[in-house]
């Protein structure tokens, strides 16, 4: 790595690289302190600029056997990306070990499974964030730990379908510069084409949504939608899942890659098999619920009554499936209580970032034989783990999959069962 300049202010020092964090960074030590340095990896020497418990990285004066070339030009600046210069081998055990280390900092030393590769063809799904600068707009992603816009021209991280997305993105938000309000734009791939989201930019006047619409035209979108709110249609929006299709609500939630979620679902049904009737919690549009009702009897629950609605409506599109219920419910504030989880063969769990203490609880409290916890957050699932294992479950197996390449965020499946569960009451989903 060549020299940069280092900031005003900071302290020259040479550093040696303990371990990559739980972001990504070089974890040094200095005295007692721990300093964090980005794109440093384990084993390198490194002279950087030390402000206060973070440094930059001004020289490699030895660097890792692990370092490769990034793939992309924007590495090291654009904020997307935290190792990219880390060879397959160890950037598959680091991952690994996010899971190892979260389980661990709860008090439970627990096997995990090597790393599932699941990019596939590439990310189906990003935001790209827009903010404007004398009227004209700057898109691309954030600055890595700062609040500006890195502009780039292309992600090599994309699926092909997302190839215009950057142009369409670019555009819609330079049409809207003049409100002067910073943008989200997330962009989806779809059967249709692109699906297009707004989220920042308001109510839209007749002007603005005339131009957005002859944006849409422009770019070929399927769907353009301001925050949720349609401005048009094209073509439908849809995705596959099992043997169904399905109209994501704008801007619904979706695993990143197309191949990510085939993963996940594939996990979940191995670990589910023999199963006759299982609950579903924060199901979304049904990745796995529409799945596994091809052969279970499959009872749905989210938050999210749009996305509720697009289950239903793809599985009314294929009437054999065996969905005996898809029901609006907040289960952070009205999780399944014990004698409504007794009911059931599996529970598959498979919240947000924000893990699903409260659903859980009862868990933990109920008889189910089965549970499935999927994540996306190492310390908010070893949390929710810890407490199922207070409850009398032994966790079966632990895998983690990486469909957010190159990021620190990890996918994980879990298999927790009751050794000997006692005898479940009857309940009105058994009569």
């Amino acid at each position: 790595m060549n020299a940069t300049t280092p900031p005003k202010n900071s302290e020259i020092i040479e550093l040696v690289i303990e371990r990559l964090g739980h972001r990504g960074e070089g974890v040094a030590r200095v005295g007692e302190a721990l300093v964090f340095t980005p794109y440093a990896l384990a084993g390198e020497t490194v002279r950087a600029a030390r402000e206060g418990d973070h440094a930059r990285v001004v020289e490699i004066v030895a660097p890792s056997p692990d370092r490769i070339a990034p793939i992309c030009p924007y590495y090291g600046v654009c904020g997307g990306c935290a190792v990219q210069t880390l060879a397959v081998p160890a950037y598959a055990a680091w991952k690994r070990g996010l899971v190892s280390h979260a389980l661990h900092n709860a008090g439970l030393d627990l096997p995990v499974a090597a790393l599932i590769d699941a990019h596939g063809a590439g990310r189906r799904r990003a935001t790209f964030h827009a903010r404007m600068e004398q009227g004209k707009a700057q898109v691309g992603f954030m600055k890595a730990r700062a609040h500006e816009i890195v502009e780039i021209d292309s992600c090599p991280l994309l699926a092909p379908e997302l190839a215009n997305a950057l142009p369409a993105s670019r555009a819609i938000a330079q049409a809207l510069a003049g409100r002067g309000k910073p943008l989200d734009v997330i962009v989806s791939a779809s059967g249709g084409g692109l699906d297009i989201d707004l989220r920042g930019a308001g109510v839209l006047d007749e002007p603005a949504h005339k131009a957005l619409m002859t944006l849409a035209d422009r770019f070929d979108l399927a769907r353009l939608s301001n925050h949720g709110r349609l401005v048009a249609l094209r073509r439908t929006p849809d995705i596959a899942i099992g043997a169904t299709r399905v109209t994501p609500p704008a801007g619904a939630f979706l695993q990143a890659t197309e191949a990510g979620e085939e993963t996940l679902a594939r996990l979940v049904d191995a670990r589910t098999q023999g199963a006759k009737r299982i609950a579903d919690l924060f199901c979304g549009v049904g990745a796995f619920a529409l799945r596994l009702a091809q052969r279970s009897m499959i009872c749905a629950f989210d938050n999210h009554a749009e996305a509720i609605a697009s289950l239903l409506a793809g599985a009314r599109a294929l009437p054999a499936l065996r969905l005996r219920e898809a029901q609006t419910r907040d289960l952070f504030r009205r999780p399944l209580l014990v004698d409504e989880l007794n009911a059931y063969d599996a529970i598959i769990f498979d919240p947000p970032r924000a893990g699903a203490q409260a659903q859980a609880e009862q868990i933990a409290a109920s008889v189910a034989p089965l549970v499935v916890a999927v994540s996306c957050n190492a310390q908010t699932f070893a949390r929710d783990a810890q407490i199922l294992i207070s409850g009398g479950y032994l966790c079966r197996d632990i895998t983690p999959v990486d469909q957010f390449r190159f990021s620190p965020h990890v996918e994980i499946v879990a298999t927790f069962e009751r050794e000997k569960a006692p005898k479940r009451r009857r309940s009105l989903l058994s009569r």
